[in-house]
């Protein structure tokens, strides 16, 4: 299953217009994200607000990631305080899965962001966290802060913008998006020695890890007929036809 490397601001000097910081709202949006994340079978580390962007680059690139991801919003010019508004998709330029990654995204911020002809996906060279990473990085600007509008619409629409962004993230990885669900338990019910777990809902997807007659598995959510389940620290999909719910 893929994973990610979730960073939001870590800039508790970027003040928003109408209270709090642009470190609280972005971690505050990370929290959102968490339980889309985990009912899609998206894993992820994340930093803390102790951290940098110089330190999240090097926890990013000290793992094994399949995505950088970083959670920003946005500062108008001196002169244009309050101005501006506007969600800002940023990738490295030349990379391939960063770009279709910053696409897709983009193509759902437009979905629920109220000027969706002022969402624009942008490559860059400037900004560390999409430069430096050794994973395909996306950074979003999500509005201005010195804006009332923006401000206002990341503020009273975390939830939405969460769901959003993962929905996004599930369409680039290629697995079905799930709303959060309590977790159950199951028993591998085969005749034939093993039930094969796979990456994706797909008999096609590679097996990342195999569950013998009788073993208890937890089913974490459901895509049509099959399981996302965990079993023995693995997470990923298997055939709902044999499994018992207990």
């Amino acid at each position: 299953m893929p994973i990610i490397y979730l960073s939001p601001s870590t800039q508790e000097n970027n003040l928003y217009v109408n209270g709090g910081s642009e470190e609280e709202w972005m971690n505050r949006l990370a929290d959102a994200m968490i339980p889309y994340l985990e009912a899609t079978g998206i894993r992820y580390s994340r930093n803390t607000p102790d951290m940098t962007a110089a330190s999240s680059i090097r926890a990013s690139n000290a793992g094994n990631y399949d995505l950088h991801l970083a959670l920003h919003s946005n500062a108008s010019p001196e002169g244009e305080y309050g101005q501006n508004r506007g969600v800002l998709v940023f990738h490295y330029p030349g990379s391939v899965q960063g770009t279709k990654a910053a696409t897709i995204m983009a193509d759902h911020l437009r979905e629920i962001y109220p000027l969706p002809d002022k969402v624009r996906v942008e490559p860059t060279r400037t900004i560390g966290e999409v430069r430096l990473t050794r994973a395909p990085s996306v950074f979003l600007e999500l509005g201005y802060h010195d804006n009332l509008d923006d401000a206002v619409w990341v503020q009273t629409n975390l939830d939405l913008i969460a769901r959003t962004i993962v929905q996004a993230l599930a369409e680039y990885f290629q697995i079905p998006f799930l709303a959060p669900n309590a977790p159950r338990q199951g028993v591998v019910d085969v005749s034939w020695g093993h039930l094969n777990i796979r990456s994706r809902p797909s008999l096609s997807a590679p097996v990342i890890a195999k569950a013998y007659d009788g073993a208890i598995l937890t089913i974490l959510n459901q895509w049509q007929d099959w399981y996302l389940v965990s079993f023995d620290g693995t997470e990923g999909y298997a055939s709902a036809d044999f499994i018992t719910l207990v």
